[in-house]
């Protein structure tokens, strides 16, 4: 998400007359970071995080598989597919440290300065900052990147620093973001992670079309080569200003990164323990109990390992399309739940590697498992006669089952709610009172999700429910989701440790109707609503972990979505040529800290 700490004092004179006899003064203390509650974990004069190793060699090259296809390079408007990995080769205002929950320092900015009440904040650049084409980056570049991004960039954009007043480019070296009466007290850090994009670049050519014009950045990386919608890989900018920063310290030690495309995931492992590639994170539980086999990994030259983190999971679901009429009941939307049957699928399919989702917040101390404690109803009070009464007396618990495989008594309770929204089983149909049959969709993007949909989809034709199941490629699908043209999806809701402005763009009414936004649901509830801004103008850790859980409690008793399956750890595999710090980073994988072993390149 995005960052705090700090105190200043804002003493300003301003009597900018027509001559400039005087120009505006800022007088606060300059910080070298912000955190989003409490003090930062590096003092003033840190030399480097403590999860990297800031004497890793440079050198080498490692390459990954991604799945699909790319057209684009601009990955920040809703057009086209962008190409994996082009965040490599921006930098942005400030850094964020993944061993603290919200914390940021400075990378583009050398300092800054943040009013006592967050309604400002004010980024001194780095004299030496530079693009890749050795233009300085300057206090013009913020002001135009948020115009950009915000005029023509994808909804998010907009609808993330919609409370941004004004952006005032006061020196060239010194940028200041004026927020108002607000108490988003998370906009001074969300700010400090947009990437930054140079002016003399954008501003003669088209940034609303996808395009393979090889864009300028200011990051560690370059794009070196590519082979449109197959290969791309980027080369380490070996002039990169920013490579002696203490937010890059035993960073971007590859010299070469490199993204080969495939079909699926199948197909991209069968290539990986063929040597075609170098590290994978895996997401099949299957592929993971039955696929990493063989003499390469009897004689250990491909590592596999199981990591255990603490990162928020979110909520992974079937996620229901409400601006569907069948799916605007939640009486419906509940029944449909009682169809999938999680313990059976992990028992059968997923040789027991999950852990059932109950919660939007899962594997964190945001979600909502207890009741409602007084503190936790003072927030809800307000909103008591708008949500279902189970958020103030139950706990929230997705349908179980023993696992055997038999779901009658589930399913008769479902086809009870179903009774109850007019819905009636006659004849082995689900009909409405217009003799229509519950029909719809559920749309795929990965061949091996079939298997986990088949099962629920016979329960669902048990109910008297017609399911089809359509699998399309990639662009279709990132093209029917971005216009909401779906029945039912496969997708989550990431979290993560410190929620915050990005909350408005998964359930708030107004990104409801905005094409690409990652209000999938389709939500507009005015609770919901409300929930979202209390949880955003939290004012500590403390209030956020509380309208955190009371959010959650209304988005589950809502029953948006079916809620699936999450998994606490990462679980990778790699070829025996790369080494690592002995620390690992708290909130992340951290593999831009690993580096290849000298004399193991080949």
């Amino acid at each position: 998400m995005i960052f705090k700490q700090l105190t200043s004092h804002c003493l300003a004179l301003t009597l900018l007359l027509s001559g400039s006899l005087f120009t505006p003064l800022y007088a606060a203390d300059k910080a070298h970071g912000i955190a989003m509650h409490g003090d930062l974990k590096y003092a003033r004069g840190f030399t480097a995080f403590d999860y990297v190793n800031p004497d890793a060699p440079k050198g080498g090259s490692v390459t990954q598989a991604a799945i699909g296809t790319f057209d684009s390079f601009n990955g920040f408007i809703i057009k086209g597919t962008a190409a994996d990995g082009t965040g490599l080769i921006y930098d942005s205002l400030l850094g964020r440290a993944q061993d603290e929950a919200f914390s940021l320092y400075g990378l583009l900015a050398e300092s800054l300065e943040v009013a006592d009440d967050r309604s400002w904040v004010i980024f001194n650049l780095r004299k030496e900052a530079r693009f890749s084409d050795g233009q300085p980056v300057t206090a013009e570049d913020v002001v135009y990147s948020f115009k950009l991004l915000r005029e023509q960039g994808a909804p998010f954009y907009q609808a993330y620093y919609r409370e941004i007043q004004s952006i005032e480019a006061l020196t060239p070296q010194r940028v200041k973001f004026n927020f108002g009466e607000t108490d988003n007290r998370e906009l001074a850090l969300t700010v400090g992670e947009v990437s930054i994009l140079p002016k003399h670049y954008w501003e003669s050519r088209d940034f609303s079309k996808p395009s393979l014009d090889v864009p300028v950045g200011s990051g560690p990386y370059l794009i070196g080569s590519f082979d449109a919608g197959r290969r791309i890989a980027y080369q380490r900018n070996a002039d990169y200003w920013g490579k002696d920063l203490p937010v890059n310290q035993g960073r971007n030690n590859f010299d070469q990164l490199i993204y080969d495309y495939y079909r699926d995931g199948t197909v991209a492992l069968e290539a990986f323990k063929g040597g075609e590639y170098d590290f994978r994170e895996e997401n099949s539980s299957k592929r993971w109990a039955t696929g990493y086999s063989g003499a390469v990994f009897d004689d250990g030259k491909i590592i596999t390992r199981t990591l255990q983190h603490e990162n928020p999971t979110g909520m992974q679901a079937f996620i229901l399309n409400n601006r569907k009429p069948y799916f605007s009941d939640s009486r419906v939307r509940q029944a449909l739940a009682y169809a999938f049957d999680f313990e059976w699928t992990n028992k059968n399919i997923f040789y027991n590697a999950y852990t059932r989702t109950h919660s939007y917040f899962s594997n964190s101390e945001m979600a909502a498992t207890n009741l409602p404690d007084a503190a936790e109803l003072e927030i809800l009070d307000p909103v008591r006669d708008q949500v279902p009464a189970q958020v103030f007396n139950e706990v929230y618990r997705a349908p179980t089952t023993n696992g055997d495989g038999k779901t009658r008594t589930q399913l008769r309770k479902a086809l009870r709610l179903l009774k109850s929204a007019h819905w009636e089983l006659k004849d082995g149909k689900l009909l409405n009172p217009a003799g229509e049959q519950m029909t719809f969709e559920i749309l795929l993007v990965s061949p091996a999700f079939e298997r986990v949909v088949a099962p629920f989809t016979r329960n669902l034709e048990r109910m008297g429910i017609k399911p089809s199941i359509r699998l399309v490629d990639a662009s279709q699908y990132i093209n029917r989701i971005r216009s909401y043209d779906f029945d039912i999806i496969v997708s989550g809701f990431g979290q993560s440790s410190s929620p915050g402005n990005e909350q408005r763009e998964y359930w708030h009414s107004s990104t409801a109707d905005q094409p690409g936004s990652r209000n999938m649901i389709g939500i507009k509830d005015p609770a919901v609503d409300y929930l979202v801004e209390q949880l955003i103008k939290a004012p500590d850790r403390k209030q956020l972990v509380l309208r955190t859980r009371a959010l959650d409690r209304v988005l589950q008793w809502n029953h948006y979505v079916i809620p699936q399956y999450h998994i606490n750890s990462y679980r990778i595999a790699y070829w025996d040529k790369f080494d690592f710090p002995a620390t690992r980073p708290r909130y992340a994988l951290g593999f831009d800290t690993w580096w290849s072993k000298p004399g193991q390149e080949q």
